[in-house]
């Protein structure tokens, strides 16, 4: 089974005890009680390339991210610039990180990110605090409660005679190209938001979308909802205020890329990104069709 990357993390998130404070503070009097280390916001890796903990602050705020095994965990409320920074150092120490660190590491982040977008209440304006031990923030004017979301992102490949779609964003590294993506919209399936998305991108039109795999990206907190279609032809026109290059690339092409070959058609997604996940899942798929 291929996992995709941010999932898997070791842990309990016991939401039963969310809501008993006197809980929480015993869980933070616990002798195995631990809190992870950040640098900002960012990880901290010591030289097995494994997270970093400490022992717990208790006069600061804290969230509750669960148990692993018996021992509490706990990560710090801190501020947070820019939430949907993905700085270059960044992606390079999550490339090396074992994938239930950055599991972990993962829910935290996108809890402080949700903190950090949330300090005033989205009914009166007044200051929100956090409460259910940093999995809500309270209205103190209204007393309205808010809950961390996520938005949901489908992500896709088009495929059509054997060959895959991959498009290229400005932003991306030079020679990057990955799955298309973009987020759901009110009132939308998933099937019909990788239909639009396709063909306002591409203008390639689809059917027959199959769901493949999810995974959770805190940059800042998305759900990735990755898919499967099949595309009717494959003349393709460019939304060029989405996409620098789109390209159909074969069964071949896609594994070069993958396994980083020099002449590959395209530099594929880190291996935590779920578009990495889906290659290989189509990969997989098409080779048992044949």
């Amino acid at each position: 089974m291929i996992r995709p990357g941010f999932t898997g993390a070791p842990l309990d998130r016991a939401d039963r005890f969310r809501l008993d404070p006197g809980r929480i503070a015993a869980l933070r009097l616990h002798s195995a009680a631990r809190l992870l280390r950040l640098s900002g916001v960012d990880p901290v890796l010591d030289e097995a390339g494994r997270l970093v903990w400490d022992a717990l602050s208790h006069d600061a705020d804290l969230l509750f991210l669960g148990l692993d095994g018996d021992a509490p965990v706990f990560a710090p409320l801190v501020a947070i610039a820019d939430a949907a920074a993905r700085p270059p150092a960044l992606f390079q120490m999550l490339g090396e990180m074992a994938p239930e660190d950055a599991a972990l590491w993962g829910v935290a982040r996108s809890l402080i990110n949700w903190h950090g977008r949330h300090g005033f209440c989205a009914n009166c304006g007044s200051p929100t605090v956090p409460f259910r031990a940093g999995w809500a923030r309270k209205c103190g004017g209204c007393g309205a409660e808010h809950y961390p979301r996520v938005d949901p992102v489908v992500i896709m490949l088009a495929e059509c005679e054997g060959r895959v779609l991959v498009g290229r964003q400005p932003q991306y590294p030079f020679g990057r190209y990955s799955a298309l993506a973009g987020f759901v919209e009110p009132g939308e399936s998933i099937e019909e938001a990788v239909a639009r998305e396709l063909k306002e991108e591409a203008g390639i039109e689809v059917s027959g979308v199959r769901y493949v795999a999810s995974q959770p990206w805190p940059f800042p907190g998305s759900l990735m909802i990755a898919c499967i279609a099949a595309a009717r032809d494959d003349a393709i026109t460019i939304d060029t205020t989405e996409l620098e290059d789109a390209k159909w690339v074969d069964r071949a092409g896609v594994e070069a890329a993958l396994s980083g070959q020099a002449d590959a058609p395209f530099l594929a997604p880190p291996h935590f990104a779920i578009a990495h996940t889906l290659f290989l899942r189509w990969l997989a798929g098409s080779a048992a069709a044949a």
